[in-house]
């Protein structure tokens, strides 16, 4: 009961987006995503959760399947799910655990190990490990893209319906 309650305290005081990831932040990765959107047919979202609903911490579960199983709520919450060739991506972040979960939709998934998905989560741990929280996003969302790029290229004179809006979800 004492961890709970820990976990709800640390959940609820952690606000964190707004001094975490400004404004002009927000807008250069959006533009990022935007530019990146305009080479595939994929859709990136980036998601950024200060601390999980207490509907979550009140469960018995362990913090790494509360996370995922939140990241795969902001999925499907998001419409990453609902993309036309299944190729959209989700750049998950929840502040108060330090944790990054990485969601991809299935016709993405099946062509890219689970190994490189891994990478990629670690490459971006790193670098908000040592408040790179920027430049870290901004790797990544660049990693998500050449991944894109390389299985779901836009063809000559082909251009991609923006599906998803581009700016980062924060919550």
């Amino acid at each position: 009961m004492y961890k709970r309650l820990l976990r709800l305290f640390k959940h609820r005081w952690m606000d964190n987006t707004g001094r975490t990831l400004r404004s002009p932040v927000l807008q250069r990765l959006q533009e990022q995503v935007a530019t990146s959107e305009a080479m595939h047919s994929g859709e990136i979202r980036i998601c950024v959760e200060a601390g999980l609903p207490n509907s979550y911490l009140l469960q018995g579960e362990a913090m790494p399947v509360l996370l995922r199983q939140r990241a795969l709520v902001q999925f499907g919450r998001l419409g990453v799910w609902d993309t036309e060739a299944n190729n959209g991506v989700l750049i998950y972040l929840c502040l108060a655990e330090r944790a990054i979960e990485l969601v991809a939709d299935r016709g993405v998934n099946r062509l890219v190990s689970e190994q490189q998905w891994s990478d990629l989560v670690k490459r971006l741990g790193a670098a908000l490990q040592q408040g790179q929280f920027e430049s870290g996003l901004s790797q990544s969302v660049a990693e998500v893209s050449s991944i894109l790029v390389q299985h779901f290229p836009l063809r000559p004179g082909q251009k991609n319906i923006n599906e998803l809006p581009d700016a980062p979800f924060l919550s």
